[in-house]
């Protein structure tokens, strides 16, 4: 991939955030948040919304 591929957010179930081509389907367990762009300004994107990075369903020990 280059500079200039286009991403997307994308959220599992358990409100973990990550990128993924937008020219890619969104893989099993993921979907799309809704915010597009570049790789940085994506990442930009998760550092400002994700702010408990704890697992929804954090493992019970």
């Amino acid at each position: 991939m280059d500079a200039y591929t286009r991403f997307s957010v994308v959220l599992n179930d358990q409100n973990q955030y990550s990128i993924w081509p937008v020219d890619k389907d969104t893989p099993l367990g993921w979907r799309r948040e809704g915010f597009d762009g570049g790789r940085d300004d994506c990442l930009d994107y998760i550092g400002a919304v994700w702010t408990d990075m704890t697992p929804t369903c954090a493992p019970i020990r």
